[in-house]
């Protein structure tokens, strides 16, 4: 007999169809569809809703596109959750597309155990600079993009360009410990893996 897959009492928003099949393959769960990247009234009015009565998650692509509707949700619904997948889980085999609905079920469930909760307005932001973001070679310098892209997947924030990033740490309340401690995770994986 199969394994009981995971319920997931939230909504996830994802972009199509076929991101809600790849989700409902990974857990049972209900989506909302975003219809295209610039997320309709209608559809903000159902994420709404949802938010309000059940909960929500953002699991959109990693790319431009998914990231931009991501920030319209956020900007329209603040108190989403949001759940990552990196780049390289969510590629075709031939590496050519990039996508929820290329992700395996164990990818898609392993974003989903590790969602993040933004900042509620009364809730202290994370203590962390942009000087010290800066220290740790994830602003600039040989690689800094790389390695951003790799304490994001770590910390479960997914990619982003620098400013973001740092607003990422902010909204998801990383502290310095926890920044830290994937930051050297990161530069040790990548020292053995150089070896």
């Amino acid at each position: 007999m199969g394994k009981t897959k995971p319920v997931v009492e939230e909504c996830i928003v994802v972009e199509g169809r076929d991101d809600t099949v790849a989700v409902q393959r990974a857990v049972k769960a209900d989506t909302i569809e975003t219809i295209g990247s610039s997320v309709p009234p209608h559809v903000i009015e159902q994420i709404k809703l949802a938010a309000s009565r059940r909960g929500v998650i953002i699991l959109t692509d990693p790319d431009y596109p998914g990231e931009r509707i991501r920030r319209i949700i956020t900007e329209a619904v603040p108190a989403c959750k949001h759940a990552f997948i990196s780049k390289k889980d969510a590629k075709t085999a031939d590496g050519k597309r990039i996508g929820v609905e290329h992700a395996q079920p164990e990818t898609i469930r392993r974003a989903l155990e590790s969602v993040r909760e933004p900042v509620i307005q009364h809730q202290e932001k994370s203590e962390l600079s942009i000087g010290e973001v800066r220290a740790a070679g994830l602003l600039s310098g040989p690689n800094a993009r790389e390695r951003r892209a790799l304490v994001g997947e770590c910390l479960n924030i997914g990619y982003a360009n620098g400013k973001q990033f740092l607003k990422r740490l902010h909204i998801f309340r990383i502290g310095r410990q926890e920044f830290h401690d994937a930051v050297a995770k990161v530069k040790q994986q990548n020292e053995e893996s150089s070896q």
